[in-house]
């Protein structure tokens, strides 16, 4: 969960970052790049530990990588806020957004292990009772049509055999 959180986050606040510098939403190959850049930072969020400064690194890197694909893709006319505003604005959200995945993550924690604490404990598991096949009955038709079944029709005719 945690891994979304922070792949979902990166690409949103890369995009209205870009759409607050006053750039137009990407599309095409720079949507399926935005789409990897997320999915890998979320993946790397996944597999870490849940440090408020690990997800910041992780979301900060996830923001200057998107912000690099979408000022490659050359639609950013450079109005808007200044550097400085949109970088503090950048800090602010980066920071912000780790502190609510750690917290929201510690909180699911605790609510996963008070509902495992809460739930009865398993019963015990019940054997199944050892069921007896019956072979004795003897079915001689049975028999004979599955030895005529079994035997095979391939060869020469029979008249051409002599």
């Amino acid at each position: 969960m945690r891994g979304t959180a922070v792949g979902l986050l990166t690409a949103a606040l890369t995009l209205a970052a870009h759409s607050l510098g006053g750039g137009h939403l990407p599309f095409g190959a720079t949507v399926l790049q935005l789409v990897v850049i997320a999915g890998i930072v979320g993946g790397l969020a996944a597999s870490v530990s849940g440090d408020v400064r690990g997800l910041a690194a992780l979301l900060a890197l996830g923001q200057t990588a998107g912000h690099a694909v979408l000022a490659a893709h050359g639609d950013h006319p450079g109005t808007g806020a200044p550097t400085w505003v949109m970088i503090a604005a950048h800090s602010a959200a980066t920071v912000l957004a780790a502190s609510l995945i750690s917290v929201g993550d510690h909180l699911c924690r605790t609510l996963s292990r008070a509902v495992r604490g809460s739930a009865p404990c398993p019963p015990a598991p019940v054997s199944a009772a050892q069921t007896v096949a019956l072979w004795a009955a003897d079915q001689p038709l049975r028999a004979a049509l599955l030895l005529a079944s079994s035997i095979s029709h391939r060869g020469p005719p029979v008249t051409t055999s002599r």
